[in-house]
């Protein structure tokens, strides 16, 4: 169950991460009055890809991500990889709200901005497999709670919660 769970989540975030590298590819086909930029041809495109392909496989990669979570390590690197994440589906809403205002003729950006938005999708792809692989420690272990100590253990990691007084106070 883990398993197929766990590849459903990646060829969901597959699809999404497909869309977020499209769509401003065809920002910037629009932009610049490429064949792609027909009106006959852009809006359509561009809004199947967003509502009929991007968006399901957003949700659906989230839903999975929030059950895969339950076998998940904790860690610093699992909330550092949910702010990741919060980016992209922030980078996902803002794609949204661009092309609204490019079908009421009211894009505010040119070309060079759809590129570089269109290289943002590579950096939280990046960030997120190197998380989800390194599993990375990189914040320190949180202060124990008010009236109990921490044991250390060699290297200067909490090993143990050992209780100082009666808890809660």
């Amino acid at each position: 169950m883990h398993f197929w769970l766990k590849f459903f989540h990646i060829v969901a975030m597959t699809v999404w991460f497909a869309g977020l590298f499209f769509l401003p590819r065809l920002f910037v086909a629009h932009r610049r009055g490429e064949p792609d930029a027909d009106p006959d041809y852009f809006l359509p495109v561009a809004k199947t890809l967003f509502f009929r392909v991007m968006s399901p496989a957003a949700v659906l990669t989230i839903a999975l991500g929030l059950v895969l979570i339950v076998w998940a390590q904790p860690g610093a690197w699992l909330v550092m990889k949910l702010a990741v994440v919060a980016m992209a589906v922030l980078l996902h809403l803002y794609l949204g709200v661009v092309l609204y205002d490019m079908g009421r003729d009211r894009d505010r950006h040119g070309p060079m901005f759809h590129r570089v938005l269109g290289m943002v999708p590579l950096v939280l792809l990046l960030a997120l497999a190197a998380l989800t692989g390194g599993k990375p420690a990189t914040a320190p272990p949180l202060p124990a709670p008010p009236g109990i100590e921490a044991a250390q253990a060699p290297g200067g990691l909490r090993s143990a919660v050992v209780p100082t007084g009666s808890w809660p106070p």
